[in-house]
């Protein structure tokens, strides 16, 4: 449109000449004018660099800031049970300490208390000196139910042993201990050694020991 100078009517494109008065128009004072009212351009952006378009796939995914509910939960969250861990073998039982057999006899003389000059001979391995027990009918080898009437003498007192060419006695938890030619009592569990003519004493019962090689 160009509008006239004289009236203000807006005329069409491409008239030399006003319809509504018949001013000349002036082409090159609406063209400036337009120009004029037209608003300027807008300031281009700055340029950025440009940036590596990033896919989906390719951008990492935010990781949601843990919540109170979340740690709550995580801390309520029972324990893994231990794995049950596997029974330790049974341990074999100890198999009786082989004996050899013994190079001599060997036997116990009663010198003092209860039959006095009564012998008991003595078996190769262990020989149990004690009393007859009447609750589990255990005899011992050496028994001497008839040589203790005041009972001085523990149902299982001592133990004497015959191996090879050795013969030891060795206390077993006895009340009144056991003692070998009149030295310290004797330490539970600690055999000690014995030869021909040793003397024992068992409560109020006294022994000499009687060694004799076989012949």
């Amino acid at each position: 449109m160009i509008k006239c100078n004289e009236c203000g009517y807006e005329n069409m494109d491409g008239l030399d000449y006003c319809d509504s008065c018949g001013a000349k128009l002036n082409h090159a004072a609406d063209a400036s004018a337009a120009t004029e009212a037209a608003p300027p351009p807008a300031a281009p952006a700055p340029s950025e660099a440009p940036t590596a378009a990033i896919s989906p796939a390719a951008a990492p995914a935010e990781q949601p800031p843990a919540t109170a509910d979340a740690s709550l939960a995580t801390a309520l969250e029972p324990a893994p049970a231990p794995e049950p861990e596997a029974p330790a073998p049974a341990a074999a039982a100890p198999e009786p300490a082989a004996t050899a057999p013994p190079t001599f006899k060997a036997r116990l003389k009663l010198v003092r208390g209860g039959r006095v000059g009564h012998e008991f001979s003595l078996e190769s391995g262990n020989n149990l000196v004690g009393r007859w027990d009447p609750e589990t009918g255990a005899f011992p080898e050496v028994d001497l139910e008839a040589d203790d009437p005041e009972a001085k003498i523990s149902r299982k007192h001592a133990l004497i042993r015959l191996d090879g060419a050795k013969i030891t006695i060795e206390d077993i938890g006895s009340l009144n201990g056991t003692y070998v030619n009149r030295q310290a009592r004797l330490t539970v569990g600690a055999p000690q050694d014995l030869k021909d003519g040793d003397e024992i004493i068992i409560g109020k019962t006294f022994f000499k020991v009687l060694v004799e090689p076989v012949s």
